[in-house]
This record gives C-alpha cells, sequence and structure tokens, in this order.
C-alpha cells in the first residue's frame, strides 16, 4: 500500500462514525485467521455501506459475497424494522463463524444467509429488492449484475465493489482478472438503465440507480 493511501485511510476512519464492538471484533479476527483478510470490507467502507443503507431504510436487501459477514452486518443497520436482508456465499468453512456473528448482531431473524452459488440461488429469491451490495468472484460481475436487475425495483442503489482493481483497470496489458473489471466496468459506461458514479474509495465502489 502507498504510504499515501496509508494515512489518507486512518484519517478517513478518525472521522467517521467508530465501529461497533461486534465489527470491530470481526474485523481483527477476519485478520487474525483469513489469509485473504484484504476482501473484508473494513471500517470505512463499512460506514459508506451503513451510511447508504440508512438513507435508503431498504425493506429487502441482497448482498453477493458475504465473507465473514463484515459488510452485511454493516447493510443490516439501515434495513427497516420488518424487512430482511439475504446474502450469498459459497465457502462453507466460514459457515459456523458467520452465523456466529449474525446471532450475535441480535438480528439473525432478518439474515438469510445462503450458501451455494449465486448464479443458482439468486433466481429463487424474492422480488423488489431496495438495495444490492455485488463483491463476489469479478468473471461473474456482470451476471449477478442482470440477475440483481430483474429482483429490483425501480429507483433501487445497486453497488458493485472493486472496480478500480487497486489501479490495476490502467494497466497497458491487463491480467485476465482485471480484463473482468475492465468489462464491467466499460459495459455500464453504457448501460442506459442506470444513474451512474463510481465512488473512488477503498477499491472503487460502483454506484447504480436503476431507473
Amino acid at each position: 500500500m502507498d504510504i499515501t493511501e496509508s494515512i489518507l485511510n486512518a484519517y478517513l476512519e478518525q472521522n467517521c462514525d467508530p465501529e461497533s464492538t461486534l465489527l470491530a471484533q470481526i474485523n481483527r479476527e477476519t485478520h487474525l485467521t483469513q489469509t485473504q483478510s484484504h476482501m473484508l470490507s473494513g471500517h470505512y467502507q463499512g460506514r459508506i455501506l451503513a451510511l447508504f443503507s440508512k438513507l435508503i431504510s431498504p425493506s429487502r436487501i441482497l448482498e453477493i459475497g458475504t465473507f465473514t459477514g463484515y459488510s452485511a452486518l454493516c447493510l443490516l443497520e439501515g434495513l427497516h424494522e420488518k424487512g430482511e436482508l439475504h446474502t450469498i456465499d459459497q465457502n462453507e468453512e466460514l459457515e459456523e463463524r458467520v452465523r456466529g456473528y449474525f446471532e450475535a448482531s441480535g438480528k439473525a431473524q432478518q439474515i438469510h444467509f445462503h450458501i451455494g452459488n449465486a448464479l443458482d440461488i439468486i433466481p429463487g429469491l424474492p422480488h423488489d429488492f431496495d438495495l444490492v451490495f455485488i463483491d463476489a468472484d469479478k468473471k461473474n460481475n456482470l451476471s449477478y449484475l442482470e440477475l440483481a436487475y430483474e429482483k429490483t425495483r425501480t429507483g433501487a442503489l445497486i453497488m458493485i465493489d472493486n472496480v478500480l482493481w487497486k489501479g490495476r483497470v490502467f494497466d497497458e496489458h491487463p491480467d485476465t482478472q482485471t480484463r473482468y473489471i475492465l468489462e464491467l466496468n466499460e459495459a455500464l459506461a453504457e448501460d442506459k438503465r442506470f444513474d451512474k458514479l463510481i465512488l473512488p474509495v477503498r477499491d472503487g465502489v460502483y454506484l447504480l440507480r436503476k431507473r
């Protein structure tokens, strides 16, 4: 990480709301136990997710890519008191740990945690999601987006993570993973179904409002 980025991140975290005790625990334990801890949304991005959720007050949230549950719990902060959050991940090894975090939140009854392939699971979910967060394998981002589009209401917010890909989107000779990101970004730039912009925080978040 560039030192300037490190200083900026520290400053941003100091000047936003703090993590809850549970989120701080998940953050710490993820970095201690997971080799890919960089996939965690983290403090500052988590506050972004929570704030958007609170602004929308969604009745239904869909998350594609649960990891250790940090982002799901951030999104849950704005969920309507009678709402539901559906989150999907393929990693069975983390299921027990994640369900424990959800129970500790006191709102596990509002969370539907699906283990399996999101491409198979999403078609069977309810319609009219108000908020979607896509943070899973990059190869299938466009497919996830199309499925999410079919399941969301007009005016819904769809957020896609990692669209700047640590700056590799500017590489002269992009690798395969980067090409997936470029394909997504180029397709969205021309897509008239959304109001859109890239929020250049952390690894880049595409914000899409369904027209």
